[in-house]
């Protein structure tokens, strides 16, 4: 995890305790791993029989009392995003953690151009600008 996604390691594992901490997650344990485009291509594939990279996807489940997640994000994607969309890359790759941690704690959103009026993407952009404000 880390300096491979243009953050520090450090940086992400703030981020993810931030939305535990804020969603009152408990008992919860969540990795984010980095991947290459051709591994999360491969990960997509295999998962939900999508044959393209993607920016990030999630597992999470619970064993026993503590819920557990992987989030998986592909910086060369999430840059691809932020130029996109005009942000720096930094940023792109701390939204899809927090999203992705969401999706572990299990919101949802609906596909499409509604997405971004949800209640998960509001709630990301929140934790999300508490986050950036702290790293100025």
């Amino acid at each position: 995890m880390g300096d491979r996604a243009g953050v520090p390691g450090a940086i992400l594992r703030r981020a993810v305790a931030a939305v535990l901490r804020g969603e009152r997650a408990g008992r919860t344990s969540v990795t984010v791993t980095v991947l290459s485009v051709q591994r999360m291509r491969a990960l997509n594939r295999r998962t939900f029989g999508r044959d393209r990279a993607t920016d990030v996807i999630a597992f999470g489940m619970r064993h026993d009392r503590t819920r557990v997640g992987d989030v998986y994000v592909c910086p060369a994607v999430a840059r691809r995003s932020a130029r996109r969309f005009g942000v720096a890359a930094r940023e792109e790759v701390l939204r899809l953690v927090v999203h992705g941690t969401l999706h572990v704690l299990g919101y949802d959103h609906p596909t499409g151009a509604t997405r971004t009026r949800s209640a998960m993407w509001r709630r990301q952009e929140r934790y999300l600008a508490r986050l950036l404000r702290r790293m100025t």
